[in-house]
């Protein structure tokens, strides 16, 4: 069932001037040329997945572009039927009352009286309702534009020209494994754009990893040409709101130019790298390293310097990880290294690590928090280990006594897999493990990693 929505003219400069709409619209022209759009043919643009990131994507674009409805449709597509607790519905209610805009919104929609109802517990919301409204269950607190969401997958993508990956990537195969029955006679081949960060870790025939881009590659046959990554520096409610982003789009020239330019905006600035890999990896990447920067906020009250120690040793583990997946990988540098940060200083993984550390969630309650969603960097804690621990890829340990499997050279993700993996320890061996008298300098480990001997191409499947 696809949601209806209401004219938005909401593109403003940051000055609040209304934007040249002919520079807009002539963007949105040059992005139909190069797909082969021709008139009466809208480009559509669809977002699979409704999670935080996700949803704020494609209001960006709705936002953006979705005054020129003859030439772009701008859809997203989450699973029906999950019901909206009543605290969350609670919760929404105070959000929509204190925002006028919102509230006259809702009323002149002849929508404001169901949240009215859920708010006294007469009826039960659910989640696909509410983003037709603009209100993703991952983030009540910011209010998106109203939003056309379709239930039906195959309605979603069967025709769809761009489609966003916004699942979390313990999801993305089996998502697009189902999306692949849909496009069996398909003749023009769809540009996707992956949000997701997370890796998989597979052991057979060799040891090596399978990113989000490699899982759709794999799971629908687009060429991976037509595959690209978009990563931060970013918070999903922070770039809503209008606070000045930069983002990399990465992947083949042919598109990542275009859709750099075609996703720029004043607020929200897009460049464009040829390095899909290391994006991909950091981005999982920095999710592991998260959980463990809000777990050293949290028990040492937000010591600065003991978060600095944490992030040099982090830090160091990333460019070593990095440099076995990618002979001459982007340097953590620029906007990979604010990506980094920002997502260590502010963001779900973190404040999962924050909230395990004093005692408020538990590690029984899972990875899927209500109203955070998917916490990408458990899983992707376990795929790193499993992965980096095979005896395999052993890597000289820098006494020079013996080899060992380089998981023996990341002490913060060893520690991390004992806490969050098999939970043999406490949140507190964090900081045990930062403290801990023998620790190598980090530099020693970027030395080890920046030896071109270290590449292991195998780990990306490669010969």
């Amino acid at each position: 069932m696809v949601g209806t929505t209401e004219p938005l003219h909401r593109s403003l400069c940051s000055n609040g001037s209304l934007c040249n709409c002919n520079v807009l619209e002539e963007k949105l022209d040059e992005l139909r040329c190069l797909v082969g759009k021709t008139d009466g043919d809208p480009l559509r643009i669809v977002s699979v997945g409704a999670g935080a990131w996700g949803s704020v994507f494609a209001a960006l674009l709705q936002d953006t572009y979705g005054q020129f409805r003859e030439k772009v449709q701008i859809r997203i597509w989450r699973r029906p039927g999950k019901a909206v607790d009543r605290a969350t519905a609670e919760n929404l209610f105070e959000v929509i009352n204190s925002r006028e805009d919102v509230l006259r919104r809702l009323i002149r929609r002849c929508a404001y009286l169901k949240y009215v109802e859920a708010r006294l517990g007469d009826r039960t919301l659910l989640a696909d309702e509410i983003l037709k409204d603009g209100f993703c269950l991952n983030m009540i607190d910011t209010p998106l534009c109203p939003l056309k969401v379709v239930t039906n997958l195959q309605e979603a993508v069967w025709d769809a020209d761009i489609v966003v990956n916004g699942l979390p990537s313990t999801e993305t195969r089996e998502v697009f494994e189902e999306i692949r029955n849909y496009w069996k006679e398909r003749i023009t081949v769809p540009i996707i754009i992956s949000l997701s960060k997370g890796i998989e870790a597979a052991l057979h025939p060799v040891p090596h990893i399978v990113t989000p881009t490699q899982m759709i590659n794999r799971a629908t046959g687009v060429p991976i040409e037509n595959i690209l990554y978009l990563g931060g520096p970013n918070i999903a409610s922070e770039i809503y709101n209008k606070e000045y982003a930069n983002a990399r789009i990465c992947g083949a020239e042919k598109w990542r130019k275009p859709l750099a330019k075609f996703l720029r905006q004043p607020h929200f600035i897009v460049w464009d790298n040829s390095d899909l890999v290391t994006h991909e990896v950091m981005g999982g990447l920095k999710n592991v390293y998260a959980i463990g920067a809000g777990m050293v906020a949290a028990l040492t009250n937000e010591s600065a310097t003991s978060k600095s120690v944490y992030f040099a040793h982090c830090t160091s583990e990333m460019i070593f990880i990095t440099h076995l997946l990618a002979e001459e990988p982007e340097k953590l540098a620029g906007p990979l290294l604010a990506d980094t940060y920002v997502t260590l200083l502010k963001g779900r993984n973190a404040w999962y690590g924050q909230m395990l550390a004093k005692g408020e969630l538990s590690r029984d309650m899972g990875d899927s928090i209500t109203g955070k969603g998917m916490i990408q960097g458990v899983s992707a804690v376990g795929a790193f280990y499993e992965l980096l621990s095979q005896s395999s890829l052993s890597v000289l340990h820098p006494d020079g006594s013996k080899p060992v499997a380089p998981v023996e050279l990341c002490p913060l993700l060893n520690t991390l897999y004992k806490i969050l993996i098999t939970r043999e320890k406490s949140t507190q061996a964090i900081l045990q493990a930062l403290r801990d008298e023998t620790l190598n300098d980090p530099r020693d480990r970027i030395e080890i990693a920046q030896s071109h001997a270290f590449y292991r191409p195998s780990l990306l499947g490669k010969p």
